[in-house]
């Protein structure tokens, strides 16, 4: 080889690899460092509902484990996309993070575009799940789920409140007429809190909301519950039998909330926040404070979230489309 050429190239090589190894570097150094600062969890929802309440209680326990405070931000609007759309688009360092419930999956089942792929936004920890309760008003005839279906069939149906468009309680509503038949009419209003009022009220005859938003209406005695749609019973509400140990397989969902990163966040951050936010939903002080108020922690691995995400959007997918859910 001509030497002068050897000697070019060797110029070349010498420097790209240097910088190489200094990225590589500083990349590790950085991970090992996190964090530094505070960290910011955003809730893609208003304040005060389930998803907000579990972020607030998570953040509180899981920055004790970090050693720095996480702030909690809601970013509400567009049905959870535009918070999501935030952090999709957020400089993956692991200082901004995402803590969305159940439209991060039936968003892209339903909506004909969104402003950021779903590789955008990576699982991290599922956090906890506030079971949805059926619920009528206190002074119905309908004592549970197979008399509502009963009444349903019976007249000319019912009208089941939700909060818009594959939100939870509409999910809840077609899973029941695909399960059982049941005549009911979808009646949207603009939050489950809404929905929950119009039951009290009776401009509706029920709905299905999270475990932590009705459990206050039925302990005061304004709200009767007739099911829970998760795959056990309440801690909170023991003597309340689920759909499923009533004979109704199919209608199964809960209020889920997780925690979820910007695409390129480094594996070594992701997996820290993932341990933190476990130990934080094992601690004594925590399921204190989240298990009276219906609220069921469930922690675990970044595997067993991911492995929930994709049986929950396989399931849904199908009543996605046989419900023809199309965005409000």
């Amino acid at each position: 080889m001509n030497p002068k050429l050897f000697l070019l190239r060797r110029r070349m090589t010498v420097p790209t690899l240097l910088l190489a190894l200094l990225g590589a570097a500083s990349g590790g150094v950085h991970a090992d460092n996190w964090p530094s600062r505070p960290i910011k969890f955003v809730v893609p929802f208003g304040p005060g509902g389930a998803n907000d309440l579990v972020a607030r209680a998570v953040a509180d326990a899981a920055s004790k484990q970090l050693g720095q405070p996480i702030v909690v931000e809601n970013k509400p609007g567009a049905g959870s996309v535009l918070g999501a759309d935030i952090v999709a688009k957020s400089a993956p360092d692991g200082y901004t993070f995402l803590t969305p419930a159940a439209g991060i999956v039936t968003n892209a089942l339903i909506k004909t575009r969104m402003p950021f792929k779903e590789a955008d936004l990576v699982p991290v920890a599922m956090m906890a799940v506030s079971p949805s309760v059926i619920v009528v008003p206190v002074d119905s005839p309908i004592k549970d789920l197979k008399g509502l279906v009963a009444a349903s069939k019976a007249g000319k149906g019912l009208n089941f409140s939700t909060a818009g468009t594959g939100s939870t309680p509409h999910f809840v509503a077609e899973m029941l007429k695909i399960q059982s038949g049941a005549r009911l009419e979808v009646i949207p209003y603009k939050s489950g809190s809404d929905g929950m009022v119009a039951v009290i009220g009776k401009q509706v005859d029920a709905t299905s909301e999270a475990s932590v938003v009705v459990l206050p209406q039925i302990k005061g005695g304004k709200l009767r519950p007739i099911a829970s749609t998760w795959n056990r019973r309440i801690a909170a509400l023991p003597d309340l039998p689920t759909a499923q140990e009533q004979g109704y397989q199919g209608v199964f969902i809960g209020h889920w909330s997780g925690v979820f990163a910007p695409r390129g966040t480094p594996e070594a951050i992701l997996d820290r926040m993932n341990q933190a936010v476990d130990a934080a939903l094992k601690s004594a002080e925590l399921r204190a404070r989240l298990i009276p108020q219906g609220i069921d922690p469930v922690g675990g691995s970044r595997a067993e979230f991911v492995k929930f995400l994709a049986g929950e959007k396989a399931r849904l997918g199908p009543i996605v489309k046989a419900a023809s859910m199309k965005e409000d």
